[in-house]
C-alpha cells in the first residue's frame, strides 16, 4: 500500500510510530474487546453484580489517546472504564477481580465496575457520578502546575456530561489558569437512551470550547490513528505550554448503555447498530496494518489468541481471589495525607 494514497494522519502515524507500538495498539484493542465480551458472560452468570457498562465499539478512543502518554501522566474517567484501566497499565486479573468484588481487585473489591482505581499506574478512577470527575481532573492538572511538574492529565467523559455546571466551571478554570489537561468527550451519541440532538442545543460539542478561548478539535473516534494524532498534539501542547484542549471523539457503542439495557432498546434501530458495526474500529485498523504490510492475518490471529488467553487467566485470577472480610469496610476510609505527585514524603 502506497502511503501517498493514505489520509494524512494515517501516513504521519505510520511514519512516526514504531512498528512494535502499532502492533501493541492492535493487541490492546483486541484485549479490550475480548475482556469486555467475557465480562458480559460473567455478568450473565451472576459472577458480577451491580452496574456494568461495556466499552465494545469505542476501543479506538481509549487506546489511541492513552498511547500518547508517559507512565507518569494521569487519566481520570467515567464509569465505562475497564479498557482505559487496562491500557493505562492495570493488570487484567486485578481489573476482573474488582468486577467480581474480590479482595485482589484494583480497588480491593470495594469499587466494582464503575470505580476502578490504581494510583501507581496513574489511573485515578472510574467515577460513577456523571461529570463529577471533571473538576478532579482539573485539580490534578492544577497540582502539576503548582508543583512545577510536566505530567499531563487526560479526562474522559461522555457527551451527556457537557450540559452540567461542573463541565463549564472546569473548562473556564483550566483556560484561565492555563492547566495541562486534555478533556476528551467520548461522543457515542446517546446519554443512556437520549440522543444528543434531543439534549444539546448544538450538535458539535467541540464548539463549546470557544466560550473559554480553548483549543478544540473533533476527531473520528472509530479511527485509532486519528485519535492518536489529535490527542498527541493536545498532550504536547499541554506539556509544552500548559494549555488545555477540548477534543470531541465521535464514536459508537455497539452494546446497550449498561448490562440492563438491551442492545437496541427503544431509542435506536437494529439497522442503525448494524450500520455502525460495519465501521468496527478493530477491523478497520487490522485491515490498515495488513494493507501496509506491517502484519499478516496469521499474526493477527496469534494476537487475538493471546488476548483470549490473557482474559481467561484474568477470570481464573478473579475466581481464586478471596471475598473481602467484613472488617475491611472500615479500612481505607480516609486517604493518605500526601499523594505520589507532591514533594512531601508519604
Amino acid at each position: 500500500m502506497s502511503t501517498s494514497s493514505l489520509p494524512d494522519h494515517v501516513a504521519r502515524q505510520l511514519a512516526a510510530t514504531p512498528k512494535a507500538q502499532l502492533l501493541e495498539m492492535l493487541y490492546q484493542m483486541l484485549l479490550g474487546r475480548r475482556f469486555e465480551e467475557r465480562t458480559a458472560e460473567m455478568y450473565a452468570m451472576q459472577k458480577i453484580g451491580g452496574f456494568c457498562h461495556l466499552y465494545i465499539g469505542q476501543e479506538a478512543v481509549a487506546i489511541g489517546a492513552i498511547s500518547t502518554l508517559r507512565p507518569d501522566d494521569l487519566i481520570v474517567t467515567a464509569y465505562r472504564e475497564h479498557v482505559h484501566a487496562i491500557v493505562k497499565g492495570c493488570e487484567p486479573g486485578p481489573v476482573m477481580a474488582e468486577l467480581f468484588g474480590r479482595e485482589g481487585g484494583v480497588s480491593k473489591g470495594k469499587g466494582g465496575s464503575m470505580h476502578l482505581f490504581d494510583r501507581r499506574r496513574g489511573m485515578l478512577g472510574g467515577h460513577g457520578i456523571v461529570g463529577g470527575h471533571i473538576p478532579l481532573a482539573t485539580g490534578t492538572a492544577f497540582a502539576a502546575k503548582y508543583l512545577k511538574r510536566d505530567y499531563v492529565t487526560l479526562c474522559f467523559f461522555g457527551e451527556a456530561a457537557v450540559n452540567i455546571g461542573a463541565f463549564h466551571e472546569s473548562l473556564n478554570m483550566a483556560a484561565l489558569w492555563k492547566l495541562p489537561v486534555v478533556y476528551i468527550v467520548e461522543n457515542n451519541r446517546f446519554g443512556m437512551g437520549t440522543a444528543i440532538e434531543r439534549s444539546s442545543a448544538i450538535y458539535d460539542v467541540a464548539q463549546r470550547a470557544c466560550a473559554y478561548d480553548m483549543a478544540s478539535e473533533t476527531v473520528d473516534g472509530m479511527d485509532v490513528l486519528a485519535v492518536r494524532d489529535v490527542v498527541g498534539r493536545a498532550v504536547d501542547l499541554a506539556r509544552r505550554e500548559g494549555a488545555p484542549t477540548l477534543i470531541e471523539a465521535r464514536c459508537y457503542r455497539f452494546m446497550g448503555h449498561s448490562m440492563s439495557d438491551p442492545v437496541h432498546g427503544h431509542y435506536r434501530t437494529k439497522e442503525e447498530v448494524q450500520e455502525q458495526k460495519e465501521q468496527d474500529p478493530i477491523r478497520s485498523y487490522m485491515n490498515l496494518l495488513i494493507g501496509a504490510g506491517l502484519v499478516d492475518r496469521q499474526a493477527v490471529e496469534a494476537l487475538d489468541q493471546k488476548a483470549r488467553a490473557v482474559t481467561d487467566e484474568a477470570i481464573r485470577f478473579a475466581e481464586a481471589s478471596p471475598e473481602p472480610s467484613p472488617d475491611s469496610i472500615f479500612q481505607d476510609v480516609y486517604s493518605v495525607p500526601y499523594g505520589p505527585y507532591t514533594t512531601r514524603e508519604q
